[in-house]
C-alpha cells in the first residue's frame, strides 16, 4: 500500500511538509507505520498549483528517501496546494508512468488502494475509459485506469458523483467476474480550488486516512506525521472530506 500527503492553506514550501517533519512522508517512503508494507520504494511524485491555471507535476522511479531531484524541488516550490506520493506497487510495474499523481487539465489525483484481481478484469476496467481520453492512457496501474473512467464520468461537473458511478462500475465488473478480494480506496481529488479527500472500500477496511488543521492550512495524510502532540484526526470510512474552504466538510460517500 502507499502513502499520501495533500496540503490547502496559505502558501508553503513543499519540504515543511514533505521532508523536514519527524516521520514525514519522505520518512514513511522507507519506514511507514501503518502500512501493510512497510518500504514504499517504487517511486514517487508530486503535483502542485502555482500561477497558471494546470498544475505542475514531477514523478521519478526512485525511492523518496534516495531522490535528490524531489528534494531539490521541495526546497524550491511554494504552493498553496499540492499533493505528494511514494508508491508501493500493487498493480502495474515501476515505471514513471504509474507513479502518482496522475493529471488531466487542472485536476490531480492520486490513490491508495486496490481493485481485488485486477489482472483478471483489467481488459474490462480499461473499457470503461473512454475512446477519447485512452490516448492518455500512460500506465498499466489501476489507479490511472479509475482517473480516466472518471474523467468519462463527468468529473469536472461533479467529482463525487462520478468517483462513485466508477467504482461501482468497478464493483459490477469484479462481481461478474467471480472475483471477491475487495475495491479499496482511499485518493486524493485536487482542481487547484478544492480537495477531494475519499476513504472507502468493499469490505469496510479502508486504507488510512487522517487530517489536521495547521497554522496556514489543512494537511490530509495515510498517516500523521510531526510531533506526538500534534491533533490529528481520522477521516471516517465511507466519507468523502472537502477541503480548500474555511472549514472542511464531510458528506456520506456511499457506492451503490
Amino acid at each position: 500500500m502507499c502513502r499520501f500527503l495533500a496540503y490547502a492553506g496559505e502558501p508553503a514550501f513543499l519540504d515543511t511538509l514533505l521532508i523536514e517533519p519527524a516521520s514525514s512522508l519522505v520518512n514513511q517512503s522507507l519506514a511507514a507505520r501503518e502500512a501493510k508494507t512497510t518500504v514504499n520504494g517504487d517511486g514517487c511524485g508530486i503535483g502542485w498549483y502555482g500561477a497558471r491555471a494546470e498544475p505542475g507535476v514531477y514523478r521519478g522511479t526512485l525511492p523518496a528517501w534516495s531522490d535528490a531531484n524531489l528534494a531539490s524541488l521541495c526546497h524550491q516550490v511554494k504552493a498553496s496546494m499540492f499533493l505528494a506520493h511514494v508508491r508501493s506497487a500493487t498493480s502495474g510495474e515501476v515505471s514513471m508512468a504509474n507513479c502518482h499523481p496522475f493529471t488531466a487539465g487542472r485536476h490531480l489525483f492520486m490513490h491508495n488502494g486496490q481493485i481485488g484481481g485486477y489482472d483478471h478484469v483489467r481488459r474490462a476496467i480499461e473499457a470503461m475509459v473512454p475512446d477519447d481520453l485512452y490516448a492518455r492512457r500512460r500506465g498499466n496501474g489501476d489507479s490511472e485506469a479509475i482517473f480516466l473512467a472518471a474523467l468519462g464520468r463527468g468529473l469536472d461537473a461533479d467529482p463525487v458523483a462520478a468517483i462513485a458511478g466508477t467504482l461501482s462500475a468497478c464493483l459490477a465488473i469484479m462481481r461478474a467476474a467471480g472475483i471477491d478480494a475487495a475495491l479499496r480506496f482511499t485518493a486524493i481529488l485536487a482542481d487547484g480550488q478544492k480537495l477531494f479527500a475519499f476513504r472507502w472500500a468493499s469490505d469496510h477496511r479502508a486504507p488510512s486516512l487522517y487530517w489536521r488543521r495547521l497554522e496556514g492550512g489543512i494537511a490530509i495524510a495515510s498517516e500523521p506525521f510531526g510531533t506526538p502532540d500534534d491533533q490529528w484526526q481520522s477521516v471516517p470510512a465511507g466519507t468523502v472530506m472537502l477541503a480548500g474552504g474555511p472549514e472542511p466538510v464531510f458528506r456520506a460517500f456511499a457506492v451503490d
